[in-house]
C-alpha cells in the first residue's frame, strides 16, 4: 500500500463534510492553464533560485454550467508546471468527466485509488497528489458557489478577518522589502536563511532593526544537518524568533526534530513536504513542532487539509498554512484558515508576482497585519485570465 496515495480508514476524523450541504455534480469540463511571468529580482532560497514564476490554474465545469478554479503546487523548479498541466489533460481528464459525484471529498477519494498504481509505476506520486489538490480545490470553490456561500463559512467559519505574514525575503538586503511589507500593512515577517552564519545572523540583525519586537521568523528550507542546526538556533536565540522553519530535511526523523527542540527555545515549523493524513499525525503526535504548515496546492486540497487543521488545532499547535505560489492558491490557504480559526497566520509572498497580486483580490489589501477575504461565494470573484494573457505558455 502506498503511503502517499492511499489512506487508511478512520485517520482523522471527517465527520465535517456531513454538515455540508453537497449537491451531485458531473463535470463537463477539467482545464489547465499555464502561465510563467519574468521577475527582476530572483527569488533565493537554499534549494535554488527561481529567475521566473509559474502557475498552473485549473477550471472545473458542470453540466449545469457551474464554475470552480484550483491551483496546482508548481513552485520550483518552474518546467513543473507544463508536466502538471500534461498531467491533468491526460490522465483526469478521462477519469473525471461524465462521473457522477455525490462531493468534492468522495471525487478526491477516488482519484487518489484509481491513479495509485501509476504513482508506483511512474514514481509520480508527488505530481499527480499535486494535480488532485488542485482538482480539489477547484471543486471545492464551485461547491460553495453553488450553495451561494463564501468558501469559508461553507466550511463552518465564523469570520472572515485572518493574520497575514510577509514571506520570502530574500538573502540580499531583505531588511528594503521588510520595509516596504511593513508600509503595505504587514506585522510579520520571515526571512529565508540558510546561506552561512555570517551572512544570516547580519541579515536577522538588519531586519530586527526595520520591524523592531514585530514577529519574526527564519526558513531553512532543509538546508542543515542536525548538529548544524543546534548550532544556528543558539545563534538565532538572541533575534526572538517566533519560529525556525524546517531547519532539517523533512524526510529525517521526528526524534531528529525532537532532539532540536530540546535544544532551543525556538518553536520549530514544518510541514510544507508532508504528503499524507499519516505522516501529518506521527508530525503532530511527535510534539516536536509548535507550527505545522500543510500546502492546500501541494497534497490535500481542501478535502484532506481541513480535518488536518482542525487535529493542529484541537493538539494545540499552531495552524500557519503554507503557501508561496499564485493567487488562486493563495485564496483557497486564506479560506481553509478563516475556517478553522485559531491564532495562525496566512503566509503571502513579499516577493512581486503578477500570477498572485492579479488573482487573489482583497489578500492584496493587508491592514495592520489582516486581511479580509469577504463574503463573496466561492473563492471569491471569478478569476479573468484576460489579464494574464502576456504570461500564458503553450503545452
Amino acid at each position: 500500500m502506498n503511503e502517499l496515495l492511499i489512506e487508511e480508514a478512520g485517520n482523522l476524523n471527517e465527520d465535517f463534510s456531513k454538515k455540508i450541504p453537497y449537491l451531485e455534480f458531473i463535470l463537463t469540463k477539467l482545464q489547465a492553464f499555464v502561465f510563467r511571468c519574468p521577475i527582476d529580482t530572483p527569488v533565493v532560497t537554499a534549494f535554488g533560485v527561481m529567475n521566473s514564476r509559474s502557475a498552473v490554474f485549473v477550471r472545473v465545469e458542470d453540466k449545469e454550467g457551474h464554475v470552480g478554479w484550483g491551483e496546482v503546487w508548481c513552485n520550483y523548479p518552474t518546467v513543473g508546471a507544463e508536466h502538471r498541466a500534461l498531467l491533468i489533460q491526460s490522465v483526469f481528464v478521462p477519469l473525471l468527466l461524465g462521473q457522477p459525484f455525490v462531493s468534492p471529498l468522495e471525487a478526491f477519494n477516488k482519484l487518489t485509488c484509481m491513479t495509485a498504481i501509476l504513482g508506483i509505476q511512474s514514481a509520480e506520486q508527488g505530481p499527480l497528489a499535486q494535480c488532485i489538490a488542485g482538482i480539489d480545490i477547484a471543486l471545492w470553490d464551485m461547491t460553495a458557489r453553488r450553495a451561494e456561500l463564501p468558501l469559508w463559512k461553507l466550511l463552518g467559519g465564523e469570520s472572515s478577518l485572518i493574520n497575514v505574514y510577509a514571506s520570502g525575503l530574500n538573502p540580499d538586503e531583505p531588511e528594503k522589502l521588510a520595509a516596504l511589507s511593513l508600509f503595505q500593512g504587514h506585522r510579520a515577517f520571515k526571512l529565508k536563511v540558510g546561506f552561512g552564519h555570517e551572512r544570516d545572523m547580519a541579515n536577522l540583525r538588519a531586519l530586527r532593526n526595520v520591524v523592531g519586537d514585530l514577529p519574526l521568523m527564519a526558513d531553512a528550507n532543509q538546508s542543515w544537518t542536525l548538529d548544524k542546526a543546534v548550532e544556528m538556533a543558539e545563534r538565532f536565540e538572541t533575534f526572538k524568533l517566533d519560529w525556525l522553519e524546517e531547519p532539517i530535511r523533512a524526510d529525517r526523523p521526528w526524534s531528529e526534530f525532537k532532539y532540536l527542540a530540546t535544544h532551543t527555545s525556538i518553536g520549530l515549523a514544518a510541514g510544507e513536504n508532508i504528503y499524507s493524513s499519516i505522516a501529518f499525525e506521527h508530525a503532530i503526535d511527535s510534539h516536536a513542532l509548535q507550527v505545522v504548515q500543510p500546502d492546500v496546492a501541494k497534497w490535500g486540497g481542501i478535502s484532506k487539509c481541513l480535518p488536518i487543521a482542525k487535529k493542529i488545532i484541537l493538539s494545540q499547535l499552531r495552524y500557519c498554512p503554507h503557501y508561496l505560489g499564485a493567487g488562486i492558491g493563495l485564496r483557497a490557504s486564506a479560506h481553509l484558515l478563516a475556517a478553522v480559526g485559531g491564532n495562525g497566520m496566512l503566509e503571502i509572498d513579499a516577493n512581486p508576482n503578477p500570477l498572485r497580486t492579479l488573482m487573489s483580490g482583497p489578500i492584496e489589501q493587508v491592514l495592520n497585519g489582516q486581511i479580509n477575504i469577504g463574503d463573496t461565494p466561492g473563492l471569491g470573484s471569478i478569476p479573468d485570465l484576460q489579464m494574464l494573457n502576456s504570461y500564458a505558455v503553450a503545452f
